[in-house]
């Protein structure tokens, strides 16, 4: 069946029976072959169906900021050394003091399940397994407990935007630290919503056999609101009122380290140092917010100049695509970044074990960039390492 319950038959054989267990198909014989994050796109957009493959993937807009989050990428070359004895590298590092084999980790991204049927559950487990972390979205389709439980030992933080409703904010923040959560990631890009127009177009809403598991229950029977139009409440949660000041107040209700994210000026990192954050993450919200901002990429370096001295820790997301994305990234200065949506194709494409093929594979991506730099740790990854664009001229 698809994600909104509608029978489908597989694409490719020898799978071709309509059969509830194969959404997404559970026979690999009927997968394509994959080998690079991009590949996972390609079998999510045919896998899925198109309303929702539009929610995950569109942007605010003419989605100029969703396709220059990627293309800015390719405006920064990297420069190879040659003849270094590369044969003992190490790739991992510490995100909040917690150590990572590898410098990135899964960004939140909503309503999971309409990507596979175990949703955040998937997503968590194969954090887990490849001992990255994972930061679950307060638009989560699991429990937040469902989601601790499959995180087992493995690190996990919890986001949140602060709603109209300070009692909720609260409420969800309590909820995800007293089931081990060890960071608070609060959005602070998000006063409005963007207009994002494919979502628009296609009149999405969240199919009515999900819910959005993070808000307390009783506020669907307070409110009276049913499964159907709860989504719609929580969208009048978003508050055009929020300040810096609401990021005391949750540094006042919660003892975890707090990361503000959405950071693309010089101006709202040091403002972030002023109120004690922990961390800073540099992102545009994928492009789902303002479009035509910078792409996250091009304002790494002055958010990380603006707050050098100081003990913040800087992470980026935006537009990640590849290994050598991560290296350019570190060389900017960020100490981690965070996989959005090519982690959702990835669930798409086989569940936990997608999800971990994914992660493995900008593993091994990461550590070749390394080696072709000369570069034995992530210390070693530095502006040294990049040139700007070279302008070639047309054929």
């Amino acid at each position: 069946m698809d994600a909104i319950g509608n029978p489908t038959i597989c694409r490719k054989k020898p799978c071709e029976a309509e059969d509830e267990e194969c959404w997404p198909c559970q026979d690999l014989q009927c997968k394509p072959n994959v080998v690079c994050l991009p590949d996972f796109e390609e079998y999510a957009k045919k896998n899925m169906t198109k309303e929702i493959f539009d929610y995950y993937a569109g942007g605010s807009g003419t989605e100029q900021s969703v396709r220059d989050n990627q293309e800015a990428f390719k405006r920064i070359r990297l420069q190879s050394y040659i003849l270094r004895d590369v044969s003992s590298r190490d790739i991992s590092t510490t995100i909040l003091g917690q150590k990572v084999p590898f410098p990135f980790a899964i960004a939140p991204t909503a309503m999971q399940k309409m990507a596979h049927p175990e949703g955040e559950v998937a997503m968590a487990r194969a954090a887990s397994a490849m001992g990255t972390g994972m930061v679950l979205s307060a638009w989560t389709t699991c429990t937040i407990e469902e989601v601790a439980a499959a995180s087992g030992d493995g690190l996990r933080w919890f986001h949140v935007h602060i709603f109209r409703d300070r009692s909720i904010t609260r409420k969800i923040i309590e909820r995800a630290e007293r089931a081990g959560y060890k960071a608070i990631f609060v959005s602070g890009d998000t006063p409005v919503l963007g207009r994002r127009l494919r979502a628009l177009r296609s009149e999405f809403a969240l199919p009515s056999k999900f819910r959005l598991q993070s808000f307390p229950k009783q506020l669907e029977i307070e409110d009276g609101a049913d499964n159907d139009t709860f989504p719609q409440y929580v969208d009048t949660q978003i508050d055009d009122a929020v300040s810096w000041d609401d990021i005391e107040w949750v540094r006042s209700i919660s003892s975890l380290p707090i990361v503000v994210k959405g950071i693309l000026t010089a101006a709202d990192a040091r403002e972030a140092v002023s109120r004690g954050v922990a961390g800073i993450c540099v992102s545009n919200h994928g492009g789902r917010q303002l479009d035509g901002v910078p792409a996250s990429i091009d304002v790494l370096e002055e958010v990380v100049d603006a707050v050098r001295g100081s003990s913040i820790e800087v992470f980026f997301d935006g537009g990640i695509r590849s290994g050598n994305d991560v290296l350019k990234a570190l060389a900017l200065g960020a100490r981690a970044a965070f996989i959005g949506r090519p982690a959702l194709w990835a669930l798409n494409y086989d569940g936990t074990a997608g999800v971990c093929k994914m992660l493995d594979i900008l593993k091994k991506e990461f550590s070749v960039a390394m080696a072709l730099t000369g570069s034995l740790s992530v210390a070693d990854v530095t502006k040294d390492l990049l040139r700007r664009q070279i302008i070639y001229a047309k054929l």
